[in-house]
């Protein structure tokens, strides 16, 4: 490897699940994971190496391979957004089947949390993925926030997607002031439907939604040995400089988190879930992934 590759960090993703299809044309039946483009363009922008974390359970598994072998390989970890939250995983039965989430999936997300979390490596959560960290440390969801808020605006357009914005508060002496010192109030984009509702006891929330408050970002209580977890529910990898959206500059919360990726490769975090999730997650995954074939 050149001295080049070799300083640059290796920046983990969390993959994406297309579940084995049997009426899908192309790789009938098989399991895919996958990684959404311009989250991993956004990693790179800021000259970070971007590896998938592959599930390493499963049918077809081999050899010997663990996540925690990826959590001790690289530098921090990117959780990516996606489908629903299991309401299982945070103790709830579905309200609806619309919203049953991905149980396989979670099961996954949380072991690739708990891995990198002992190893004392980054973490940095894009809207599902806050929502799983949230769950993953104790915390709870609103299943809808449309059907259990009252008064709440829409935090999701099907139509305008990833083109939808609402205003967010900055919290008064929090790292994401730190980071935006000017602004106490900011644009974002809102693309989900889900949203935290008790906040996990390890975190403090950084922004919320603007009027109905709903967490818009968390951040692990900086403390002794703890780890760097940050989470936001928005996409930063999403941008469209438009004149008429002024929206956060994403490139802040990049190098934010790069640079505890940086000093974990000095010096990682001694860490670890008091919810001890990671051998948990991985038993029900491997039995999860068992039953489905």
């Amino acid at each position: 490897m050149s001295p080049l590759a070799s300083r640059r960090l290796k920046i983990g993703l969390s993959a994406c699940f297309s579940h084995a299809d049997p009426q899908r044309p192309l790789f009938t039946g098989k399991t895919l994971q996958y990684v959404e483009q311009s989250i991993a363009h956004w990693i790179m922008s800021a000259g970070a190496m971007v590896v998938m974390v592959p599930c390493p359970t499963g049918e077809t598994a081999r050899g010997d391979v663990t996540l925690e072998h990826y959590a001790e390989w690289l530098d921090g970890v990117v959780m990516h957004g996606g489908a629903d939250v299991w309401p299982g995983s945070y103790g709830e039965e579905p309200m609806r089947p619309e919203w049953l989430g991905d149980r396989v999936r979670d099961l996954y997300d949380l072991a690739v949390v708990e891995a990198f979390s002992q190893a004392g490596k980054p973490i940095f959560g894009v809207c599902r993925g806050l929502q799983l960290i949230n769950v993953a440390f104790g915390g709870t969801l609103y299943q809808d926030i449309e059907t259990q808020v009252p008064g709440s605006q829409l935090h999701r357009n099907p139509t305008e997607y990833d083109r939808h914005y609402h205003d967010i508060a900055i919290v008064p002496g929090s790292r994401l002031e730190a980071l935006y010192p000017t602004l106490d109030r900011a644009r974002v984009n809102s693309i989900h439907h889900q949203g935290i509702k008790d906040v996990a006891p390890e975190f403090d929330v950084e922004a919320w939604s603007l009027p109905d408050r709903i967490p818009e970002a968390i951040f692990r209580k900086p403390g002794t040995l703890k780890s760097y977890i940050a989470a936001t529910q928005w996409h930063p990898e999403f941008q469209f400089r438009n004149p008429d959206t002024s929206t956060l500059d994403d490139s802040v919360l990049l190098r934010d988190f790069l640079a505890a990726c940086s000093r974990a490769r000095v010096s990682p975090a001694v860490s670890h879930s008091p919810f001890q999730i990671r051998n948990r997650a991985a038993r029900l995954l491997r039995r999860a992934l068992l039953r489905r074939h």
